[in-house]
């Protein structure tokens, strides 16, 4: 069994979701934010018996003992019941449902794409910026801060125009694209006091979206330069050119060891070159997106997700 922890209207999920049960493979899933309304989690456990761990939902019971293969995709939280008014109450569920969750993806010897614990250190840019160094990957000149004094100092060092700022997480409810200061910005400089706020030198170059599924690299180039927003690639897809390229071996070698540092089976890696062919190091997104680089450029990289999955599960079952 392969238990999928996404949610159904997520395209990536359905498609894989799909395909692997064509191939005959037996796929749940489970999706966190119906666990405090429509399905649910069931335990057991008594001495010298094996545990019983079981998710129902609306279409049957499924034994989670007979699970081999994890694919840990994307959560929607764990939101409780909306007839619970009371905020302690809500509280108190909320983080009842949470702890159920969480025990029972520990307790699961699952082969994870990805492990839940690497993948949750892997969201956090500030790790991923020191392993990327580490390991000799070059990075664009960044501070990250919430001192006024700093970020001016920063931006006057840098020149005008040659700072951008970014989000540490997108989020649906909070969109920031990432775009370069400009004089209104500086003017408002005193906000970063708020949060702690990415301040970062422009790189000049083209994007490459790198994803990379258990060892394997699809290089997607996004040639952004000549576009309306040069900063933000991914808001200007219909305006930029698009070709699928093969990463220098070099550079495929430092993002293979980052992978490995940080724990990933798969990962969208953020790669910008520079015109001097100097590739600088963005960021990795261990749940991002690969569909629109598939659809753009031909990438069989649906294809490869499938075949880790099945892979691992026949694997197991084996085994």
């Amino acid at each position: 069994m392969i238990l999928v922890v996404s949610f159904p209207q997520d395209d990536h999920t359905a498609v894989v979701v799909e395909r692997l049960r064509a191939l005959g493979h037996d796929v749940v899933l489970l999706d966190t934010s119906t666990l405090g309304s429509t399905t649910s989690l069931e335990l057991g456990h008594a001495t010298g018996v094996p545990a019983d761990l079981r998710l129902v939902t609306p279409d049957g019971t499924h034994d989670l003992r007979h699970a081999t293969t994890g694919w840990w995709r994307r959560l929607r939280g764990t939101p409780v019941d909306p007839s619970i008014t009371d905020p302690a109450a809500a509280e108190f569920a909320s983080s009842e449902l949470a702890e159920v969750f969480e025990g029972v993806v520990a307790a699961l010897p699952l082969r994870w794409v990805n492990d839940p614990t690497s993948d949750a250190a892997a969201h956090h840019k500030p790790w991923q910026w020191a392993v990327a160094a580490d390991l000799g990957l070059t990075l664009a000149r960044t501070v990250v801060t919430r001192d006024p004094a700093r970020a001016r100092e920063f931006v006057a060092a840098t020149g005008p125009g040659r700072v951008v700022t970014k989000a540490f997480i997108a989020r649906a409810d909070a969109w920031r694209e990432t775009h370069v200061l400009d004089d209104a910005d500086v003017e408002r400089l005193d906000q970063v006091r708020f949060a702690p706020t990415i301040l970062q030198e422009y790189v000049p170059g083209v994007d490459l979206r790198v994803t990379m599924v258990d060892g394997e690299a699809f290089t997607t180039e996004i040639d952004a330069t000549g576009t309306s927003l040069p900063s933000d690639m991914r808001m200007v897809l219909d305006e930029a050119a698009v070709r699928p390229i093969t990463l220098p071996d070099h550079v495929l070698r430092r993002v293979r060891a980052l992978m490995d540092r940080l724990g990933l089976v798969y990962g969208a890696v953020d790669l910008r070159r520079r015109p001097d062919g100097e590739h600088v190091f963005f960021e990795v997104n261990p749940a991002g997106l690969w569909q629109f680089c598939e659809d753009l450029t031909g990438l069989p990289i649906t294809d490869a997700v499938v075949t880790t999955l099945a892979r691992r599960d026949r694997a197991m079952v084996a085994a």
